[in-house]
């Protein structure tokens, strides 16, 4: 269930954001499975270094049953309002190359935690520059909220962890 406070009811959230690079931004489904896969796996190590901490994720060996599960669970939190995973394609929609999550937070300091990341190969490059300028301008733009915080970007994750969560 959704916390009503986390979205305004009739808030419609974004289909398809296009970056000035040609790539777009789609929440992310379970058909995505063939392109994730190796676009999770490929990145592991670096990934495990921001996220496994705080989110256990991603696992050291993952089928591509349990991915496909993993996303089909993106997309019902998506379609509930829950959460969103935002997946960043090329413009053909072939390649998977990274992905935003904007999430509710039951932490302090602000209304929705939201990241990102590109595959290791897209690291440095001007795809993984044209998406941390665009995130926090459409964030702004398109979402409804007051005081979203960048995790990763403006805190490390390891000062996300240190904040006590409420209620």
């Amino acid at each position: 269930m959704s916390d009503p406070t986390w979205l305004p009811a009739d808030w419609q959230h974004p289909t398809r954001v296009e970056l000035s690079t040609g790539h777009h931004l789609r929440p992310i489904h379970a058909d995505d499975t063939a392109l994730d896969l190796p676009a999770v796996m490929g990145s592991r190590d670096r990934l495990w270094g921001i996220y496994g901490e705080a989110w256990g994720w991603p696992p050291p060996a993952m089928t591509a049953e349990q991915d496909r599960e993993d996303l089909q669970h993106h997309w019902d939190e998506i379609q509930a309002h829950e959460s969103f995973n935002y997946a960043l394609f090329d413009a053909d929609e072939t390649e998977l190359i990274g992905c935003c999550y904007i999430d509710p937070t039951d932490k302090a300091g602000a209304d929705a935690d939201i990241s990102w990341w590109v595959r290791d190969e897209y690291v440095g490059t001007a795809v993984e520059t044209a998406l941390d300028a665009f995130v926090p301008g459409w964030i702004t733009r398109d979402w409804p909220f007051e005081k979203p915080r960048y995790v990763g970007i403006a805190i490390s994750w390891s000062e996300w962890m240190a904040i006590p969560r409420q209620g």
